[in-house]
């Protein structure tokens, strides 16, 4: 299978299924010298796993990662601390499916000659044939999205050593939009709202801050903690339904939706439960920030940064990408579309980011803003007309499945962790080109060039 990779400098191959062993992320071009964690990269995939509530799959899959490579596991000379930061070489992070029964595989094999409308199972099966990993959608499922997750998480890290930043929230969820918001105030509730996740979820207390799982451990001593939380995992589910009503008057924010405009939050939820309850699902949209971009990154023609932002279609569920205004500009006039200049404190500034920092393929400095348009579940309980895939007649399919009621409450750290891997491979061949250009030819004065 190809087009598991994106990336030049900052290289992200990823690999596995839904009911495969697991599945993993390959990064290449991770720099030397990151102390990273299995902590984490854990506490971003929490925000996107299942089963956490009723906006998401019942589905119990921990996601619990393992560094599995591109660490060095001890100092590598005496009177260096070397131990546990990355080296140079690939960082491989593994994430084991936990909640494969063979119970959920009948489900998806008794239904799997009539692939469900709406969803790549047709399309995979046309492809791949018979031996299609129809098992949970295999690489189709939303489940590989943990791994666009784990490799965010990574990038992340190195962007914020480079003061950028990047937030991802829901701005509508079911037909209920977000009111605008002051981007301090988006950036201070998402945050809480991470920290909220964090400090609830009972496997971050017992594998990190209990130190069940340390990076000094062996991959094998890890495996044998993960096997023991296998076997807590139903507990577990039970367990780790806190107050919501607590936790939100403690963090200020909404507990299942990460949106941080408060009451639309809430109206999300209800109408979100209000279309499940009829056996339907629901879409939305999900809004990307990113801050403390330089001006002039990106690639022209067939690398522009907006294009490769719009690589983000990459993600199942995503049907459309917008940059700035997005398809808003069709109905502008040229001087309401222009962001235009001027001059304030020594800088160029902009009276408006129409074109969500991104022109000709550069960046201008000013914020980039994404955004991702959700579709629907496209399993639901509803019966719909399908097709049998080997006999080719007509039937009927009414889902039986585990399933979300919508995807948007678990896409939004996928964007986030997406847009952070495109915006440091850009950064990263940015960096390169500008520290070659700084060494000029002169001419036959012995000026630079340009000078």
């Amino acid at each position: 299978m190809i087009g598991c990779t994106l990336g030049r400098m900052f290289r992200v191959t990823v690999a596995g299924g839904s009911y495969q062993e697991g599945l993993s992320a390959n990064l290449q071009g991770v720099p030397p010298g990151l102390l990273l964690s299995e902590a984490e990269i854990y506490a971003d995939l929490l925000l996107r796993k299942p089963g956490q509530g009723e906006l998401a799959s019942p589905r119990r899959e921990p996601d619990v990662p393992i560094l599995y490579s591109g660490v060095n596991a001890a100092d590598t000379m005496s009177g260096f601390h070397t131990a546990n930061v990355t080296n140079g070489t690939p960082v491989v992070i593994l994430i084991p499916n936990m909640d494969r029964h063979f119970e959920h595989i009948e489900q998806y094999r008794s239904t799997n000659r009539t692939p469900r409308p709406g969803h790549a199972s047709f399309a995979s099966y046309e492809k791949y044939g018979p031996c299609d990993d129809s098992i949970g959608a295999g690489l189709f499922s939303g489940r590989y999205t943990s791994t666009i997750v784990a490799a965010g998480a990574v990038a992340k890290r190195v962007l914020r050593l480079h003061g950028i930043e990047v937030v991802g929230y829901v701005r509508e969820a079911a037909g209920v939009r977000a009111r605008e918001l002051d981007l301090a105030t988006v950036k201070q509730r998402v945050a809480a709202y991470k920290e909220l996740r964090r400090d609830y979820d009972l496997l971050y207390a017992m594998l990190y801050r209990d130190r069940r799982i340390t990076p000094e451990m062996r991959f094998f001593q890890k495996c044998a903690v993960l096997a023991e939380i296998e076997k807590m995992i139903p507990d577990l589910q039970e367990k780790k339904k806190f107050d919501l009503a607590e936790a939100r008057a403690r963090y200020g924010v909404h507990p299942l939706m990460n949106c941080p405009d408060l009451d639309a939050a809430d109206e999300m939820v209800a109408r979100i439960i209000a279309i499940r309850e009829s056996g339907d699902s629901s879409g939305g949209l999900v809004e990307v920030v990113a801050t403390g971009i330089p001006a002039g990154m990106g690639e022209p023609v067939f690398d522009k940064l907006d294009g490769e932002l719009g690589r983000m279609m990459g993600i199942g569920t995503v049907k459309a990408v917008e940059i700035g205004a997005g398809m808003a500009v069709k109905d502008m006039t040229g001087s309401v579309c222009n962001d235009q200049m001027f001059m304030k404190d020594g800088k160029v500034a902009f009276g408006s980011n129409n074109a969500g920092g991104i022109t000709g393929g550069l960046t201008t400095g000013q914020d980039i803003v994404v955004r991702l348009a959700v579709k629907p579940t496209p399993t639901i309980a509803k019966p719909q007309t399908t097709v049998d895939k080997v006999s080719r007649t007509d039937a009927r399919l009414a889902a039986v499945t585990r399933r979300d009621p919508t995807i948007v409450a678990r896409v939004w750290p996928v964007a986030e962790a997406f847009t952070s891997v495109i915006l440091l491979d850009h950064l990263m061949m940015h960096l390169g080109y500008q520290a070659v250009a700084r060494t000029r030819d002169v001419d036959e004065q012995g000026r630079p060039w340009g000078t």
